[in-house]
C-alpha cells in the first residue's frame, strides 16, 4: 500500500494507528495535503513530512473526522430529549441514585457533549431533579479539543439550535457565539484513541460505567476487525441496560448484535442487553 509508509510515520511520531481505516478515505484525505503541499506523489509528501515535522498536525487535522455541530441529526438529538433522557433520569431518581454518567467518543469541537449538557440542564430544572453529572468527552485530535475548551463557535456550529436555547445558553462576540460557563463546566475533554489497547476507557473517567454512550459516525471509517475493537470497548463501557447511539449508517457489529437491541425503530439507538 503506497500510504504505509506515512501511516507507519504517523504511528511512530503520535501513536495513532490508522492502518484500519477505509483505504479509499485515507487516499482522499491525505491527497488534500498533497494538493496543499504541491507534492507530486505519497512518496513526495512523505519526504515533506520528514522535513517539516509541523506538517503532522495539518495531515492529523484532515484524517481525523472533526466535522459537526450543535444538536447535528435533529431528529437524534429530539428523541434523546423527548424520550432516552428523561427515562434514564426519572429512573435514577427512583432509584435515589444521584450520578449521570455519559461518554461523547470523537467529540471533535465540543458541539455533540455541550449538546448533551444543554438537554440535561433542561430536563433537571423541567422535573427539579439534582443530580451529579459526569459528562466525558473524547477525541484522537488535541487541536480540536483546544477548541473545544474556548466554547466559541461560527454561525454554522448553531444553526441546529432553537432561538430560545441559543440566546439562554449562548452569548454573541462579533459574528460568533460563546457557551455559557455554566454549561462548559460540565464537560470533562480528554485525549483518547479508540483503539488504544491499554485503556478499555477514557482514565479520566477511571472506570466507565456509562448510562449513555454516543458515538456516532466513527465506526464507518473503519473496516471490520476494528470496528470489532471499538465495539468492544463501547460495549463494556456501558452501565447494565445503558445506552448506545451511533450514527445514521451504523450499526453494532455482526459479534455484537445479540448484546444490543435497537429501542426505536427509525433512529440508531440501542440498549445493552
Amino acid at each position: 500500500m503506497e500510504l504505509k509508509p506515512i501511516l507507519d510515520y504517523l504511528m511512530e511520531m503520535r501513536g495513532f494507528d490508522f492502518s484500519g481505516y477505509r483505504p479509499a478515505m485515507l487516499e482522499r484525505r491525505i491527497g488534500q495535503r498533497l494538493t496543499a503541499t504541491a507534492c507530486k506523489d505519497f512518496s513526495e509528501y512523505l519526504s515533506y513530512l520528514l522535513k517539516n515535522p509541523a506538517e503532522l498536525d495539518n495531515l492529523l487535522d484532515v484524517i481525523t473526522i472533526n466535522v459537526s455541530r450543535f444538536f447535528r441529526d435533529t431528529l437524534t438529538f429530539e428523541l434523546i430529549a423527548d424520550r432516552i433522557l428523561p427515562a434514564i433520569v426519572l429512573e435514577k431518581a427512583r432509584l435515589k441514585n444521584p450520578s449521570l454518567r455519559i461518554w461523547s467518543a470523537g467529540c471533535a469541537r465540543g458541539e455533540e457533549p455541550y449538546s448533551m449538557a444543554i438537554l440535561i440542564q433542561e430536563l433537571l430544572k423541567k422535573e427539579k431533579i439534582a443530580m451529579d453529572i459526569h459528562l466525558f468527552a473524547t477525541d484522537i485530535d488535541c487541536g480540536v479539543l483546544a477548541d473545544a475548551g474556548k466554547s466559541l463557535y461560527p454561525l454554522s456550529s448553531v444553526e441546529n439550535i432553537k432561538h430560545r436555547l441559543l440566546t439562554k445558553y449562548f452569548t454573541s462576540e462579533g459574528a460568533c457565539f460563546r457557551l455559557i460557563p455554566d454549561i462548559k463546566k460540565q464537560v470533562s475533554f480528554s485525549l483518547y484513541d479508540m483503539l488504544n489497547k491499554k485503556h478499555s476507557v477514557p482514565p479520566e473517567s477511571v472506570f466507565g460505567n456509562f448510562d449513555l454512550v454516543l458515538c456516532r459516525n466513527l465506526l464507518i471509517y473503519f473496516n471490520i476487525e476494528y470496528q470489532e475493537t471499538i465495539f468492544a470497548k463501547l460495549y463494556h463501557s456501558l452501565a447494565n441496560h445503558g445506552m448506545l447511539i451511533l450514527g445514521e449508517a451504523e450499526a453494532p457489529t455482526m459479534t455484537y448484535r445479540r448484546h444490543f437491541h435497537r429501542v426505536i425503530d427509525f433512529s440508531p439507538i440501542y440498549r445493552k442487553n
